[in-house]
């Protein structure tokens, strides 16, 4: 008797488990009738839906991931996507979704109407989070811009730049489509060697004919070239010549004239010919601060908790100078107080009579938060818990 209820057992689980494992997804279908519709009915559906079934991706039973996943949603999508799991391992710049490990804010796991199973076509999705660029009322649209091809240029989840860029030279990106031929010389002047095609050029939109740029350098404009081509001295002093009112804002302690720049280290972040703003900046302040602070950017890029204005450098930092660490526009109590009001009336005691035993200076808030970014709540250099305060309290 017990022999016959083991081969009953024992049938019962091998016949029957081989045939739900390779299960055609029909068994599935027989409850989630509306997913049959939905998911087998787009241009594109997800390959281990068709070749593999349900259970590919989800447990029958049981599973403590939502919708009885076999894991994760990052680290499911990337058993298969093995390529992208090295991306994180790269010196390369990540998309933030990405980065995040967030593929289901840009793809759907099942089928969808566009190519990589994407929610929406490129142009809106990514439209949906860079919103500045709907603006587009300007006279004349960049061709991949305006048909909304915003792949041609950029990559979607790394690149070599904050801008996720195809290709590490900017200019070849511009060359690929923008044929180097005697019109494009004529144009430049004979010029053999274009460094920075953005340097001039907006890449999506301009009210300018060729995406010129709408500020222009006034030698530049008056097309009075010798001015400063035919100066022999071409360091800082080609500028400081004409803007005398900018040279005593590098008057500091910490300032961006020093640094063995072996040319003119204005041009290292200024246009001499066109630029977005007044100041003729090459790019914004976070693509043109990164360039150099590279290593300073990217050791923070993967903190738990970074300041929420953290990309826009110039909001705490002073661009040429100052007497204070990391050219901050103010010491470390005045330049968080000017948003974070109550600080330092009712918090821990800072200011000039309150000394770091660590160093013997002044507190202030910097002394324990780290606004660029850390793993630890409120932007605290150590746990909160404890760790922090005994460097100081020792007592404790």
């Amino acid at each position: 008797m017990r022999i016959f209820i083991f081969f009953c057992f024992f049938s019962l689980f091998f016949f029957s488990y081989p045939a739900f494992s390779k299960v055609n997804n029909k068994l599935c279908f027989q409850c989630h009738k509306s997913n049959k519709n939905k998911y087998l009915h787009n241009k594109y559906i997800h390959k281990p839906i068709i070749s593999k079934g349900c259970l590919e991706c989800h447990f029958p039973h049981a599973s403590k991931n939502e919708k009885l996943l076999k894991k994760s949603t990052n680290k499911l999508c990337f058993t298969c996507h093995k390529k992208l799991k090295n991306d994180f391992k790269s010196d390369l710049f990540l998309h933030k979704p990405y980065k995040e490990q967030a593929c289901l804010r840009c793809h759907i796991a099942h089928s969808s109407n566009y190519n990589f199973l994407l929610k929406n076509d490129v142009k809106d999705l990514c439209f949906s989070c860079h919103k500045n660029l709907l603006v587009n009322k300007q006279k004349f649209l960049h061709k991949p811009y305006q048909d909304g091809k915003c792949l041609s240029c950029h990559n979607a989840h790394v690149g070599y730049d904050v801008r996720l860029l195809k290709k590490e030279n900017g200019n070849l990106l511009c060359y690929s489509c923008h044929k180097r031929n005697k019109k494009f010389y004529d144009v430049h002047l004979g010029k053999k060697e274009i460094n920075n095609c953005l340097e001039c050029h907006n890449p999506h939109m301009s009210n300018n004919k060729f995406l010129l740029k709408n500020f222009e350098h006034k030698p530049f404009a008056e097309k009075k070239c010798n001015i400063c081509h035919n100066q022999k001295d071409k360091s800082n002093s080609l500028c400081l010549n004409c803007h005398k009112n900018i040279d005593s804002t590098f008057y500091y302690f910490h300032n961006h004239a020093l640094g063995g720049y072996q040319k003119n280290s204005c041009l290292i972040c200024h246009s001499p010919h066109l630029g977005n703003t007044k100041i003729l900046l090459k790019s914004s302040p976070k693509v043109l601060c990164i360039s150099c602070h590279i290593n300073a950017y990217v050791q923070k890029e993967n903190s738990l908790y970074v300041h929420p204005k953290r990309d826009n450098c110039i909001e705490c930092h002073k661009g040429h100078g100052a007497n204070n660490p990391s050219m901050l526009k103010g010491d470390g109590n005045q330049v968080c107080s000017r948003c974070h009001k109550t600080q330092g009336k009712f918090s821990h005691p800072v200011g000039d009579k309150v000394l770091d035993p660590r160093n013997g200076q002044p507190i202030t808030c910097i002394t324990c938060h780290e606004p660029m970014g850390t793993n630890f709540k409120y932007e605290l250099k150590l746990s909160g818990e404890a760790a922090l305060c005994v460097e100081c309290h020792k007592n404790y």
